[in-house]
């Protein structure tokens, strides 16, 4: 029997740690479902990643490039190139997605610079290189998961912290834009706060001041989930 939407496995509003063995669950119901030809699954499993390729895409693009490219585009790109190639995807598990993710999300970060290099006539292929694209993505997924408490070392930690941080990326897209660049400049960018006035036209005093008031709300909404 085919499932419907409504059929469908949500997601669990439960604490992190209270919902893993759930959450494997549902992920596999979900990931079932979509290999067998469900594109309402295959939508509803994609979608829970929105916030976390957001927020990597956002953490890659500076002024200059915001000016032309927009991070949510971006990532809807990048899902779309997901639907297609679904069937390449070999995984079952939520980290071996999100690496694959991370992966669509990185060309088409790529293919996004090499076309604004182009229009700019600008001459930074180093910069926009595949390479280098891919170590700045890899760069704020280890700063991203920075944030994160720390785990009991095991074998599964890493692919764990990814999925953590996939709840991380959700609970920071639900501050102020302001508080979620500064902790994206800061944090996933590694920006000194002279380099963050620059990019956020404030001076050093008041970037310290938006840097602590942002790390509150974020401990408030962390800790209202």
């Amino acid at each position: 029997m085919v499932a419907t939407e409504s059929s469908l496995p949500s997601r669990s509003s439960q604490t992190p740690s209270a919902i893993e063995v759930d959450c494997d669950a549902e992920f596999l119901e979900l990931l079932a479902h979509a290999r067998s030809g469900n594109r309402d699954a295959l939508g509803q499993l994609l979608q829970w990643y929105s916030n976390y390729l957001t927020i990597l895409a956002s953490s890659q693009l500076d002024r200059r490039l915001r000016r032309r490219l927009n991070p949510s585009d971006i990532v809807q790109e990048a899902m779309l190139a997901a639907h297609q190639d679904f069937a390449c995807f070999r995984g079952t598990s939520q980290g071996e997605l999100l690496c694959w993710l991370r992966t669509i999300l990185i060309h088409t970060l790529h293919r996004s610079f090499k076309m604004h290099v182009k229009v700019e006539k600008r001459d930074i292929r180093r910069e926009v290189s595949l390479e280098s694209v891919s170590q700045r993505m890899e760069n704020s997924a280890c700063n991203l998961a920075g944030l994160l408490p720390a785990r009991d070392p095991s074998p599964s930690a890493p692919l764990r912290e990814r999925e953590d941080a996939v709840r991380l990326a959700d609970q920071l897209s639900q501050l102020r834009p302001q508080y979620r660049e500064v902790i994206v400049l800061r944090v996933l960018q590694g920006l000194s706060f002279d380099e963050i006035a620059q990019r956020m036209d404030r001076n050093c005093g008041a970037v310290r001041m938006l840097w602590l008031r942002a790390l509150d709300s974020f401990k408030t909404t962390v800790a209202a989930n």
